[in-house]
């Protein structure tokens, strides 16, 4: 007779509600907590959970993370699948197909790996140059975390890996012996790693920056902002670490300021103009909060570019976030000489992308101003969104006449 610890447990298997599973079978990667209705058991963070409809037919396999209202994390549905090593490989060869045409030699920053738009939910990789950052948003990637080092090491080798964790797993990644920063592969100094985006050169904060480094999604945005740059006065407003800063540079801009709160940041941004010998154009940094700089400051600009912090983290946040676009919207139009461009962006999720423009053509519109729409923009090839809630970033570009 076996011994009942020997003996192997049951696939983890789930039935969900009727809305859930429409959403699923639309391809939507999420199951939350409320919309389980059946469990044949207590399952473990990590585990492959099948999920079946009201007939008992497969419906998707997933992610099981049994301390989290996002309960599910789809990796497949439609038809079953066997989630073997070949399958985990050709997951991930797709995404890295998708980039292949996006970049040529001189760019060897982007990200590699977008999440649940790219079939692994709660898992991005970013790449700067030979360093590979990873980051999870959910526990159920620790038990995997060798499988992805291994199909990372086979297609990047030689590269570096760290870590990066959400604020909310922190914990239980400790008790799992991991923890944020942790370089699991290779050497990383202990300062920023240098990349290059287009031909420029950037450094990236890999182990203690924002998100994963650097802010890789609006690189298309500052490759717009280049070819609008030339021989304007430029601000950019919440500067962080200069991307904007560089490019409108290199667009030939008459000058160009810095403006951030941080004055961590602003060195980062002095830092990375260093990095490119071949920019000419005058740089100034000025530490001071955005919102009240530009409510005080008589300086005129040709070019201002205002891409904050997200400024609704919640729902309930939305509508004053909406306010708050318009209000800083309107401040940088009274900072636009003749002619002035401004460049609006947001990574609000809360906020829609109608929203958020509207918020900014009304700002247009109160100006008394005669002015242009000249782009819109949401997301980068490689920072795809392939759902709703996927979708935060976005873009507008006016152009600005009179005074």
């Amino acid at each position: 007779m076996q011994d009942a610890a020997s003996t192997p447990r049951s696939r983890l298997r789930l039935r969900v509600s009727p809305a859930a599973e429409t959403h699923i079978r639309a391809g939507h990667p999420w199951v939350y907590e409320s919309s389980l209705r059946d469990q044949n058991r207590e399952g473990d963070a990590g585990e492959l959970a099948v999920i079946y409809d009201r007939r008992d037919r497969f419906l998707a396999i997933g992610l099981f993370d049994p301390d989290s209202p996002l309960r599910v994390r789809v990796l497949h549905h439609g038809a079953p699948a066997t989630l073997n090593d070949d399958w985990w490989a050709a997951r991930l060869d797709a995404a890295l197909l998708r980039r292949a045409p996006l970049f040529g030699p001189d760019t060897d920053g982007y990200r590699a790996v977008n999440g649940e738009s790219d079939g692994w939910p709660g898992l991005v990789v970013d790449r700067y140059a030979d360093t590979l950052v990873v980051k999870l948003y959910t526990a159920a990637w620790f038990p995997h975390l060798e499988r992805v080092l291994d199909l990372l090491e086979s297609r990047f080798p030689g590269s570096a890996v760290v870590l990066r964790l959400s604020r909310n797993i922190q914990v239980r990644a400790a008790a799992a012996g991991l923890h944020d920063g942790q370089v699991l592969a290779g050497a990383v100094p202990d300062g920023p790693v240098v990349f290059h985006e287009t031909g420029l050169a950037f450094e990236a904060d890999v182990l203690r920056g924002q998100k994963t480094g650097f802010f890789l999604d609006q690189r298309d945005n500052r490759r717009r902002v280049e070819r609008y740059a030339r021989d304007r006065r430029v601000l950019n407003a919440f500067s962080f670490s200069g991307g904007f800063s560089l490019y409108a540079a290199r667009g030939g801009a008459a000058g160009v300021v810095s403006l951030d709160l941080s004055a961590h940041a602003l060195r980062s941004a002095q830092r990375n103009y260093a990095l490119n010998p071949k920019l000419v154009a005058p740089h100034e940094t000025v530490q001071a909060d955005v919102f009240e700089w530009l409510g005080v400051t008589d300086r005129e600009f040709d070019l201002v570019i205002l891409d904050p912090p997200s400024l609704a983290r919640r729902e309930a946040e939305r509508t004053g976030a909406i306010r708050a676009y318009g209000k800083l919207a309107s401040d940088g139009i009274r900072r636009l000489a003749r002619g002035g461009i401004l460049v609006s962006a947001s990574c609000s999720a809360h906020v829609s992308a109608e929203e958020f423009w509207a918020a900014v053509r009304e700002a247009a519109d109160r100006s008394g101003r005669p002015w242009k729409e000249l782009h819109t923009s949401q997301h980068a090839p490689d920072h795809h969104a392939s759902f709703a809630e996927a979708q935060y970033l976005k873009a507008i570009f006016i152009q600005l006449d009179g005074r």
